[in-house]
């Protein structure tokens, strides 16, 4: 797939995620401009040591970083590690190695992972509904939570089965948990419920999807990663790694 729509001269951005040196959950992105120099096979590349002005960067053998390529089919994305570093024909060189699939990039549209997590829900009361409609994010402590599952995750939203049913168009609180760097981290966000049907092979139990609500771009990150790298798990148990 990688030779079907990535070609030597495309343009590309490597992004790295550098942990704050003062807090350990805080994380940072780095970008590098580079391009694309040969397709060595389906799943490795050569693409141009970064530059920062005049000066080469040497990004770590072995560390992992999200790569986003320029096609004229369109952006593309995936993981990959650089396995080697070396001058070839007087070009600074990265050999590096997919970890995931490629997968055409829209910022509107995320990758949807199957899971089984445990989640806390309650609708919003009004007044938290009237902070929402006016920028604010007041939520009101201590109500009582209902608890699901969810089935599904992306960067956008999520869908979960409960034995209950919220309204269509209703505004919910949740709360859920993601393994990030060694320990669960602690999300609470607002959520819009789009659908909602019942399963007619589970009597009483309502799927639902949901989308989220004014997410921090932060939070919206991490859990796109928290995906990818359990696509990437996955991946590697089918491989046998």
């Amino acid at each position: 797939m990688l030779s079907k729509y990535v070609m030597p001269g495309n343009r590309m951005e490597i992004q790295e995620i550098e942990r704050a040196k003062n807090n350990d959950s805080a994380e940072t992105r780095k970008t590098y401009q580079t391009r694309v120099v040969d397709i060595v096979s389906e799943d490795r590349l050569e693409v141009m040591m970064p530059m920062e002005k005049t000066k080469l960067i040497l990004l770590p053998v072995n560390a992992q970083f999200d790569l986003y390529f320029y096609t004229s089919s369109g952006v593309f994305q995936c993981f990959a590690n650089v396995i080697d570093r070396y001058k070839s024909n007087n070009q600074y060189i990265l050999l590096m190695e997919l970890t995931s699939n490629l997968r055409r990039f829209q910022r509107r549209e995320y990758y949807r992972l199957s899971c089984a997590l445990e989640m806390s829900s309650r609708p919003l009361e009004k007044e938290e509904i009237e902070a929402i409609e006016n920028n604010n994010s007041h939520i009101v402590p201590g109500l009582p939570l209902k608890r699901s599952v969810i089935v599904d995750i992306s960067g956008g939203g999520i869908r979960f089965v409960a034995n209950y049913a919220y309204e269509p168009d209703s505004l919910i609180y949740c709360k859920y948990k993601l393994m990030r760097g060694g320990s669960f981290k602690e999300y609470v966000l607002i959520s819009k419920v789009l659908s909602v049907r019942k399963l007619d092979n589970r009597p009483g139990i309502f799927e639902h999807r949901a989308q989220y609500i004014n997410i921090d771009t932060e939070d919206r990150e991490e859990i796109i990663r928290f995906i990818f790298e359990e696509e990437r798990k996955c991946r590697k148990k089918e491989k046998g790694l």
